[in-house]
């Protein structure tokens, strides 16, 4: 547990093949970049560049100067491979096509 002035956090990062999550005590009024780089993820795992992948607490995004609170889960996020958009349209027309071949 905590005390009066830590704060307790989780940071986490899916790789490929791996889910990696540090729990960590910081200071109260710790931010996001910190947490992170107190975690040993970015020397875990050289891939993360700060600069490029985004964070978020929870699930919902948030800049890396953003204070943390005791009890979050900062989660580092990878790339995305392809846009979702484009992704759904091209399922819609396999589907259609697909519907086509079976008349």
């Amino acid at each position: 547990m905590a005390g009066v002035d830590e704060v307790r956090v989780e940071v986490a990062y899916a790789a490929p093949d791996r889910q990696v999550v540090k729990i960590l005590t910081l200071p109260v009024g710790s931010r996001v970049e910190a947490a992170i780089r107190a975690s040993g993820l970015l020397d875990e795992f050289p891939e993360i560049d700060l600069a490029v992948n985004r964070v978020g607490v929870f699930g919902e995004r948030v800049e890396l100067d953003t204070v943390v609170q005791d009890g979050e889960r900062v989660e580092v996020y990878r790339p995305l491979l392809a846009d979702p958009k484009q992704a759904r349209q091209r399922r819609a027309r396999a589907k259609t096509r697909k519907a086509r071949q079976a008349r």
